[in-house]
């Protein structure tokens, strides 16, 4: 479903949009009326998986379980740690394609930021200038997406919505001012900025690091019909709710040493590990003390490349003989 946009309309977005494989009856809606959007969508998708995947390449759990059938429609059953991750960087994701096309003309029903016109501030003296990245049309519109497929009244929606919003908030925090100056010889007489969205590896540190003060939550239900109607901090005094940007989960992450399709877990064996390193790739660690096995590998790589007049690169072929550790 990631082709050129052409081939979506030669074939028809309902013929696509039906053979997507995880869509809810909203999103599908979406994408046949949208058919440019999902596209767009599924890219910020795919981002999203791949920043987690980056941010955890060296934990238990890596990641490697998402994205194999779609991208769209992940579920990690476990409501864990884990999980309110996958769901804020994939929101997070879905914002900033969404919101990098509408800046770069290849969606339609967006563009600039309109709202950023004339004079921010006359006593600061500069003005709205160029085009400022439209993050609002981006969150808005991966919230109609996203949390579609959240239908579902159970704690676990609860704990997603407010994930995916952490997700998204977390982007919009980190947009940047741009500006220029215009003068005589550089002079700062006048000066234009705009908006600009932040790198997505910004975005994916950030939320690693709130995924590390991530806080258990259990849901408060309505009394009469016993609904779950909104989540509370676990074994707080009074109903202290989390605020907007925390990452939130309902219940304790499993070990991932072990393959379980359930939690998302690969399992650890085979995976490489660090002898020496005192961090969670040590083969202590990563092997869940099943040990670890010891071969010789050689690298092999370019080196010593330069430039030869004209115009090719000549380069060197280096080699090392190096120990590598893999789990048991």
């Amino acid at each position: 479903f990631l082709k050129a946009l052409s081939s979506v309309v030669a074939l028809g977005a309902n013929i696509i949009c039906n053979k997507i494989p995880g869509l809810a009856p909203r999103q599908r809606a979406i994408c046949q009326s949208r058919p440019d959007a999902i596209i767009v969508i599924g890219e910020g998708a795919q981002m999203g998986i791949n920043e987690c995947q980056y941010q955890f390449r060296y934990g238990r759990w890596n990641c490697s379980a998402l994205g194999e059938k779609t991208v769209f429609g992940q579920e990690l059953r476990v409501g864990s740690k884990e999980a309110a991750f996958t769901y804020a960087i994939t929101a997070a994701g879905v914002a900033h394609a969404v919101a990098a096309a509408c800046s770069h003309g290849n969606l339609s029903h967006c563009g600039c930021d309109g709202e950023k016109q004339g004079y921010h501030d006359q006593q600061e003296g500069w003005r709205w200038g160029g085009c400022s990245t439209d993050v609002k049309y981006g969150v808005e519109l991966s919230r109609r997406f996203v949390d579609a497929r959240e239908v579902k009244k159970n704690a676990r929606r609860l704990m997603n919505l407010h994930n995916n919003e952490a997700g998204r908030k977390v982007l919009e925090e980190r947009m940047k001012l741009e500006c220029k100056c215009h003068g005589v010889s550089g002079s700062c007489t006048t000066k234009t900025c705009w908006t600009t969205l932040p790198k997505f590896r910004e975005v994916g540190y950030a939320l690693k690091e709130r995924y590390g003060t991530a806080l258990q939550v259990e849901v408060v239900r309505a009394t009469r019909l016993r609904q779950p109607s909104f989540l509370r901090l676990k074994q707080s005094h009074g109903y202290i709710k989390p605020t907007e940007m925390d990452l939130v989960y309902l219940e304790r992450s499993p070990n991932y040493c072990e393959e379980d399709v359930a939690t998302g877990s690969a399992g650890t064996r085979g995976r490489f590990c660090n002898h020496t390193s005192p961090h969670t790739d040590a083969c202590h660690l990563m092997c869940c003390g099943r040990g670890h096995d010891t071969r010789q590998d050689t690298r092999v790589w370019q080196c010593n490349c330069k430039f030869q007049w004209c115009c090719f690169v000549k380069c060197n072929t280096c080699s090392e003989n190096m120990q590598v550790f893999t789990c048991k």
